[in-house]
């Protein structure tokens, strides 16, 4: 009997899906497990897998559909099956003879799929930097820069006024050359994910009067102890531990003593939470999500450490879970790889709060009349302050400080 391919439903929120490209055609042979269709929510893009060895039988939904959650957009099944796609319309399919072993897939975002297209770029060609070996939009960008052998016959040798090609637009840099023309620059189409943060974020400032405290907090011991027994943490849990591990237990035990803080303002009335559902802002090549924890309250120091990189992981790949895409509480945002120190992270809606963190500074403290080197770890609290007033968000904030720089508390 075949079995249906249906459009996915990842978080509450989600309405409809896009197929965004079958990676088999009707009648090709699958193994389960393997990829069958990439679809794109409005947060994020993933893969659904074949649910059973068999054949692609019929594609209800061709690329670039649109389509709501539940609908039927392919079968898959035994070669000589029937499928009926409604009641007046039935399909027979028989698969297709291989004779070489199919091709790897290359993983590659749509952003740098449009912008390789449009140049005429053999993707071949181009080594990904993203997860998994995935072409960024960065790497498309470097390889038309660099003058790619494979860019050529494809391009536009003529762009009109209207229309101009990509490899037009990029700049041509020849220092020795001071009466060449200005160049253009390269247009990207705001669509998908950029396009829902775009529209989130500007949602979210105009519907909420966020304010932004920062605070500092010394975190020589919890490094200290990271260096200790990080490598025994590793071995025994296989999970290795980073200053964001530390923030993030730091900050359920802050939101369940201080709950105004886990709480959602709607019209008249302020929600607060009892659990702690912790949101993870993780950059992707395109945008950014926030893949949620569940009941981070109910975890253990080392449970809640592996959480956060197995939803990060699987946020870069593309395969998180339904519940795991929505429906969090407060997030956490880390920008300290990227040398940031205090900034001003945007609420995610309808959240009351965000904390931001920034990189590790080293930096001379008196520990009693003692001048000491200490790490110091810049903390950013936005907070909506109609659900919230600065003495109880910056008491929060204070809370979070109190326990990493006693991580000990964080363990037990």
């Amino acid at each position: 009997m075949a079995t249906e391919i249906v459009m996915p439903k990842l978080g509450m929120g989600m309405e409809k899906g896009t197929v965004v490209a079958w990676q088999k055609q009707v009648g090709d042979p699958v193994q389960k497990g393997e990829t069958l269709v990439e679809i794109r929510s409005e947060k994020i893009e993933f893969e659904v897998e074949a649910p059973e060895d068999g054949v692609l039988l019929d594609i209800a939904v061709p690329n670039e559909g649109v389509v709501p959650c539940g609908t039927i957009i392919g079968y898959v099944g035994s070669p000589a099956e029937l499928v009926n796609t409604d009641s007046s319309h039935v399909t027979q399919t028989t698969a297709v003879a291989v004779a070489a072993p199919p091709q790897k897939k290359i993983k590659i975002s749509p952003v740098a799929k449009k912008i390789a297209e449009a140049a005429g770029l053999n993707i071949d060609s181009i080594v990904g930097t993203g997860p998994d070996g995935r072409i960024t939009k960065e790497d498309v960008e470097r390889a038309i820069a660099a003058g790619s052998p494979d860019v050529g016959p494809h391009v536009e040798t003529k762009p009109t006024t209207a229309t101009p090609s990509v490899a037009a637009k990029i700049p041509q840099e020849n220092p020795q050359d001071l009466s060449a023309a200005p160049s253009e620059p390269v247009k990207v189409f705001v669509t998908g994910v950029r396009k829902a943060i775009a529209n989130r974020m500007l949602q979210s400032l105009q519907q909420t009067a966020q304010l932004t405290i920062t605070m500092s907090a010394d975190v020589t011991d919890a490094l200290e102890i990271q260096r200790q027994h990080g490598e025994r943490i590793r071995e025994r849990y296989d999970t290795k531990l980073t200053v964001t591990d530390f923030v993030a237990r730091a900050t359920v035990l802050a939101l369940l003593e201080h709950p105004q803080v886990n709480s959602v303002f709607s019209d008249s009335e302020i929600l607060q939470h009892t659990g702690v559902h912790l949101g993870i802002a993780v950059a992707l090549d395109d945008g950014l999500i926030v893949p949620t924890i569940r009941n981070a309250n109910r975890l253990s120091f080392i449970d809640l450490a592996k959480s956060v990189k197995s939803v990060s992981q699987r946020a870069r790949s593309g395969k998180l879970h339904g519940e795991e895409t929505g429906g969090s509480t407060f997030t956490i945002t880390n920008l300290g790889a990227y040398g940031v120190e205090y900034f001003t992270p945007i609420l995610n809606p309808p959240e009351t709060g965000i904390l931001g963190v920034g990189s590790v500074q080293d930096q001379p403290r008196y520990i009693g009349s003692e001048l000491q080197r200490r790490s110091i770890l810049p903390l950013s609290l936005t907070f909506d302050h109609r659900a919230l007033d600065g003495a109880p968000a910056a008491q929060f904030l204070g809370t979070v400080k109190r326990y990493l720089e006693a991580p000990i508390h964080l363990l037990l």
